[in-house]
């Protein structure tokens, strides 16, 4: 797919701003004008750039960039003045008229309040582990209020003078998660009093960290149920993965060089053929760690018979056998997809190059008939892709995935 022009310029206004801020903190940090909080420098202000309110109103961002424009046109004018005295009433007056000229949008609409972690970045790296540490967090101080399923409605929701935001929607994206981090840590208060406890005194970083990662999948599951469809891209959970007779290696190896087809099987649903578009990871259930299956145990044997060729993979001669190393992947990859873990045998996911999942083919549906691509910019295939999704989906669907990147993660979505 192509990105509307208005997207492309957009990210990269977003991500300059994003690097601007950053950056800027760093720099308080290393002089030692700013602390840290909680492992990491501390965000010295009450405000910030709201990229979330730029990324949902696009003549705000065309304003704002405008706005920004003039202002570096006019300080380029008046360094230019001070070296060329002889045109210096030329260069102010021009710079005088970029800024009456330039627009100025209101900067309640562009800034946002900000805490001392508001660019505080969540270190567990989003793994299996951690998110299922985080579920048993949940359950134990979350799920009162926010519900088991994540829509507010828990059984102490009906008690607070505000209901709990519901997590089917895109709650999550417009928050950045050191925000996140910080409401949990020390609650959240509106002009009537707390709408949300903290936790600080019952909960260690560590597992506020793992309770937001858990809340995300939670988010995909509570769209996946109500929509089918994710309601904010969500990356492929990391965990140990075992290919065939070689040591335990991390998923993360793979990001930014392959794509990943993930597969729940069992004995109903054998593990698929390799396909050189992408690496096939297996997922079974309460499979132990680095303990191999009956199915997995037969791929082995039956690849045992051929004389190994390096480097080449083909179409339809080996079976998967790369397999989830631990025994929590299947309880949060039936979350992902919105189904109780009895049923998830037989669905499929694709991730593209960067650790995003952008596809599901739930059980029971024979591959990817409609290629079932989530998370992209365009409403519709362009011309002539219609014919292509026709005749092979599934590469159309892969096409689709590289071509319309997720853009944008940090303040706000484009995608």
């Amino acid at each position: 797919m192509t990105l509307p022009p208005s997207h492309v310029w957009l990210n990269a206004l977003l991500q300059a701003l994003q690097f601007a801020q950053s950056a800027w903190l760093s720099t308080l940090y290393s002089l030692g004008i700013t602390d840290d909080s909680h492992g990491a420098p501390a965000w010295p202000w009450d405000v910030r750039i709201a990229g979330e309110n730029l990324v949902i109103d696009v003549a705000l961002a065309r304003q704002f960039a405008w706005m920004l424009a003039a202002i570096v046109f006019a300080l380029a004018c008046v360094l230019l003045a001070l070296l060329w005295r002889r045109a210096w009433r030329w260069l102010l007056a021009a710079a005088i008229g970029a800024l009456v000229l330039a627009p100025w949008p209101s900067p309640s609409l562009w800034l946002t309040a900000a805490v001392p972690t508001s660019f505080h970045t969540n270190p567990t790296g989003f793994t299996v582990e951690s998110i299922a540490r985080g579920s048993r967090v949940y359950a134990a101080h979350c799920v009162a209020c926010h519900g088991a399923d994540g829509r507010g409605e828990g059984p102490l929701a009906a008690t607070l003078h505000r209901w709990p935001p519901t997590m089917a929607s895109a709650l999550l994206s417009r928050r950045a998660d050191g925000e996140l981090f910080w409401h949990v840590l020390y609650g959240m208060r509106d002009e009537q009093g707390a709408t949300m406890p903290g936790f600080a005194a019952r909960l260690s970083d560590r597992e506020i960290w793992a309770a937001l990662d858990y809340m995300r999948v939670l988010s995909a599951s509570a769209g996946m149920t109500a929509g089918g469809s994710w309601p904010v891209p969500i990356a492929l959970p990391v965990l140990s993965v075992k290919c065939a007779n070689t040591q335990p290696r991390n998923l993360a190896a793979w990001r930014g060089h392959q794509r990943v087809r993930v597969v729940a099987v069992d004995a109903a649903h054998p593990p698929p053929f390799e396909d050189p578009r992408f690496l096939t990871l297996l997922v079974e259930r309460n499979a132990p760690p680095s303990v191999e299956t009956p199915a997995i145990r037969k791929v082995a044997v039956q690849r045992s018979d051929r004389a190994p060729t390096p480097n080449v993979t083909t179409l339809f001669g080996a079976r998967a056998d790369c397999v989830a190393d631990g025994p929590d992947a299947w309880q949060v990859l039936a979350q992902i997809a919105g189904v109780s873990a009895s049923t998830l045998a037989g669905t499929e996911w694709l991730a593209d190059r960067d650790g995003w999942l952008r596809a599901l083919a739930p059980a029971g549906r024979r591959g990817w008939a409609d290629g079932g691509l989530m998370c992209t910019t365009a409403t519709a295939p362009p011309e002539g892709a219609q014919a292509a999704l026709r005749s092979d989906p599934l590469t159309a669907t892969l096409r689709q995935m590289d071509n319309d990147p997720v853009r944008f993660v940090k303040g706000g979505f484009v995608h």
